[in-house]
C-alpha cells in the first residue's frame, strides 16, 4: 500500500513537471550544417534551414514560356510586367534520397524562361524574400543602374524594379550577382530571358533546356549533372517530338566549376545559333560546346522514327545525369508531352 505521504509527495512532484501543448509537442524538420535532415519535437539550436518542399516538373518546365502581364502605354510600346520573387530556405529532392538547399526565383530552380519581343519595355518587380542580399542580372543591353551588381536587395523583403528595352535579339541567361558569385549560382539562382525577333521565327516546337550542376558535398566539385535540374529524369521520361517537325531548342549552360559543357543529339545534325542573336545559323553539327552561361539556339527535325539519346559527350557529365531520350513519333500520330 502506498501511505498517504508517498502519495502526496508524488502529487506534489507532478504539478511541477511542464505540461507540454500540442504546439510544444510539434515535430519540427529542419536541415543541419552537415546537410543532415531531421525530424524532432525538441529545441532547434541554431538551424541552419528549415525544410520547405519544392516541387519541381522537369517536363512541364519543358515547354513553359512566361510572356508576363501586358500593358500597352500612351506611345504603343508594349510593355511586359513581371513579378520575380526571390528566396533561399527550400529544400529539393535533386535525385532520390538527395536532399539540397535551392535558392529560387518563384520557387523553382530554374527561374521562370520570361518571354519578350525586341523593343518591349521589360519591367520586372523584383521582391527578396530570402534571408539574403539578392539581386537579378541579365545578359544583354541595358542601363548600368539596371544591371543587377551595384544595387543589392534586401532580405526580408526588399525590392526594386528593374525596367529596360529587350534586346539584343537571343536566348539570354539572368541569376543573382552577389557576391560570393558562385555560392548564388550553384544554389539555382538564375533562369532564361529569351528576346524575340519582331519579325518572328519560323513555327516550332520549342523546348528550354538549362544545363545545371550540383555540388553536394561542398568541395566545389559538382557530383550531380542535368537538364533541367534532376539528374536521368529526360531519360527516364522522354521527350516525345514528331517526325517531320521542327524542333528548337534554347540551350543555356549553367553548370558552375567545370570550364566546359556540350550537348550532342543522336541520329541527326542541328544547325546552331549562337546566343541567338543570328537568324543565320554559324554551325551544322551534332555536338556544341559551351564555357559556362554560354548558350544558343538549336533547330532540326528528324526524319525517322524511333528512340535517340541526347546527352553531354563529356562522359563525366552523361554518367552522372546530364542524359535524355527523344522519343521521335511519326507526324501522323497523336502526341503525349508526357505532363
Amino acid at each position: 500500500m502506498i501511505s498517504l505521504l508517498a502519495l502526496a509527495v508524488g502529487l506534489a512532484t507532478l504539478a511541477f513537471l511542464p505540461v507540454l501543448s500540442d504546439a510544444q509537442s510539434e515535430s519540427k524538420t529542419f536541415l543541419t550544417h552537415s546537410g543532415t535532415v531531421i525530424t524532432t519535437s525538441g529545441d532547434i539550436i541554431d538551424p541552419l534551414y528549415t525544410v520547405s518542399t519544392v516541387e519541381f516538373d522537369p517536363m512541364q518546365y519543358l515547354r513553359d514560356f512566361n510572356y508576363g502581364k501586358v500593358i500597352e502605354s500612351s506611345d504603343g510600346t508594349t510593355i511586359r510586367e513581371f513579378t520575380i520573387i526571390a528566396e533561399d530556405d527550400k529544400i529539393m529532392e535533386i535525385s532520390p534520397g538527395v536532399f539540397y538547399n535551392v535558392w529560387t526565383f518563384n520557387g523553382t530552380v530554374p527561374g521562370p524562361t520570361m518571354r519578350v519581343t525586341e523593343g518591349d519595355i521589360l519591367r520586372i518587380n523584383f521582391i527578396n524574400n530570402g534571408s539574403k542580399e539578392h539581386t537579378m542580372h541579365f545578359h544583354g543591353i541595358h542601363p548600368a543602374e539596371m544591371d543587377g551588381v551595384f544595387e543589392p536587395v534586401g532580405g526580408g523583403g526588399g525590392q526594386f524594379v528593374y525596367e529596360f528595352e529587350a534586346g539584343p535579339v537571343g536566348v539570354h541567361p539572368y541569376h543573382c550577382h552577389i557576391m560570393p558569385l558562385e555560392e548564388h549560382i550553384i544554389h539555382g539562382l538564375y533562369g532564361v530571358f529569351i528576346v524575340d525577333p519582331k519579325e518572328p521565327r519560323a513555327t516550332a516546337d520549342e523546348l528550354v533546356m538549362v544545363l545545371n550542376g550540383f555540388d553536394t558535398d561542398f568541395d566545389t566539385e559538382n557530383n550531380l549533372y542535368a537538364a533541367n535540374t534532376i539528374p536521368f529524369y529526360y531519360q527516364h521520361h522522354p521527350i516525345m517530338i514528331n517526325t517531320d517537325e521542327l524542333i528548337r531548342i534554347y540551350v543555356v549552360n549553367m553548370v558552375e566549376f567545370d570550364p566546359i559543357n556540350n550537348f550532342h543529339l543522336h541520329g541527326n545534325l542541328y544547325k546552331y545559333y549562337p546566343t541567338g542573336t543570328d537568324v543565320v545559323p554559324s554551325f551544322y553539327t551534332d555536338m556544341i560546346t559551351l564555357s559556362q552561361t554560354e548558350r544558343g539556339i538549336m533547330e532540326f527535325e528528324y526524319d525517322y522514327p524511333g528512340k535517340y539519346l541526347f546527352h553531354a559527350h563529356k562522359v563525366e557529365f552523361s554518367e552522372k545525369g546530364w542524359t535524355g531520350i527523344f522519343v521521335v513519333n511519326d507526324a501522323d500520330v497523336e502526341r503525349d508531352y508526357g505532363t
